[in-house]
């Protein structure tokens, strides 16, 4: 079949009910690039756009079976992994990338949720740095994500954040994508970090929005641009435009709603 020969993004992440993240946001952002997706789904969630309620994990080998299977049906590409639950699936995610390192893998760790519950706990975490980290490709921890990996404090300057980035590269990983998301002043920079390679910095203007699933977007964006054989860098830059764009949109958009909103109150 045609549809098989045509480059795939395989996404493996947790269910959000809201749509707002998860793996409705990864699949949306893939096709909005032109890339098709494919899928394995580690937990499903209850939760709205303020708060997690439930949070079921598959069972680790579903988990692994389903992204065995989805490689096996198609043309996998680049895989994006997200949110994976608990340390049993971090463990078998990082089996199925051994058995397919030709496939580069993006990787957002997901630590917590935006509304601040916690989505790996320490063991967790351990077997993502120990297990996962050093298969992927590209990992893209904001601030905070990146704190807790090195178990520091959030880095206040871009210069702590390097710093705390090359710990993670000398401990095995392949690349970081620093996000400055959560930093303040006018600017957003995000910094890519490969070992023995100077910084690279992906520089926007930081808008007064914000909206649920940006992490997911950016990674998703990412893989999308690598499975269709664009560059880590170039990947990256396009990713970044691409969120960049989306969060303008709806600046925009919130910008009319309070126009219309004084209009109709004068």
């Amino acid at each position: 079949m045609a549809l098989r020969r045509e480059p795939h993004v395989l996404v493996v992440g947790g269910s959000d009910s809201s749509g707002g993240a998860g793996i409705a946001r990864d699949i949306e952002t893939i096709s909005s690039i032109g890339v098709r997706t494919c899928l394995a789904v580690t937990a499903l969630t209850v939760q709205t756009h303020e708060a997690v309620m439930e949070i079921h994990p598959s069972q680790p080998d579903l988990v692994a079976n389903q992204m065995r299977a989805a490689l096996q049906a198609n043309t996998v590409a680049a895989i994006k992994i997200g949110m994976l639950a608990t340390a049993e699936i971090v463990v078998a995610v990082a089996a199925v990338l051994r058995e397919n390192p030709q496939v580069p893998a993006v990787l957002d760790p997901v630590l917590a949720s935006t509304s601040g519950r916690a989505l790996l706990d320490a063991r967790a975490i351990a077997a993502m740095k120990r297990d996962l980290m050093p298969l992927c490709r590209l990992v893209t921890p904001n601030l905070i994500e990146l704190a807790l990996l090195v178990g520091l404090e959030p880095a206040v300057d871009e210069d702590g954040a390097v710093w705390r980035g090359q710990e993670l590269l000398v401990a095995g990983m392949q690349a970081l994508l620093i996000k400055g998301g959560h930093a303040a002043g006018p600017r957003s920079t995000d910094i890519l970090l490969r070992l023995d390679q100077e910084p690279i910095r992906f520089d926007m203007p930081r808008l007064a929005v914000s909206i649920r699933g940006t992490g997911c977007m950016l990674a998703s964006a990412i893989a999308a641009h690598l499975a269709k054989a664009r560059s880590l860098e170039g990947s990256v830059r396009e990713g970044k435009l691409f969120v960049f764009e989306k969060l303008q949109k709806a600046a925009s958009a919130f910008a009319n709603t309070c126009t219309t909103i004084r209009g109709s109150l004068n």
